[in-house]
């Protein structure tokens, strides 16, 4: 990334290659302080506000699509919805007795 501070573009090539930070190229500095930087500013919000900004302006200039797709591959049903047993004193009543199909031992 032409321009860029070397801390970001040390962390977009970690991210991008999928190297282990061991590996990082002398020319972005020693890879114990980039990770050290990268946590850092992860704590503190910083990556979350770049984020923002970055989205806030991409939209505004028209270069977003706005393209949502949910599938059950990402979105899990709460475990009522799928119709896990309830607990408390009424669970017992509201629970039914299905018979097996297989033979009765003698």
């Amino acid at each position: 990334m032409a321009g860029s501070p070397p801390v970001i573009d040390a962390v977009a090539w970690k991210y991008r290659t999928g190297s282990p930070w061991k590996d990082l190229p002398e020319q972005y500095g020693s890879c114990k302080g980039v990770h050290n930087r990268l946590r850092a500013w992860a704590m503190d919000g910083t990556w979350r506000k770049v984020s923002i900004a970055l989205v806030v302006r991409a939209d505004a200039e028209g270069d977003l699509a706005w393209i949502v797709s949910v599938d059950s591959t990402i979105v899990r049903a709460h475990q009522h919805a799928a119709g896990a047993c309830k607990k408390g004193r009424d669970a017992a009543a509201n629970r039914s007795i299905t018979p097996s199909a297989a033979p009765v031992a003698g």
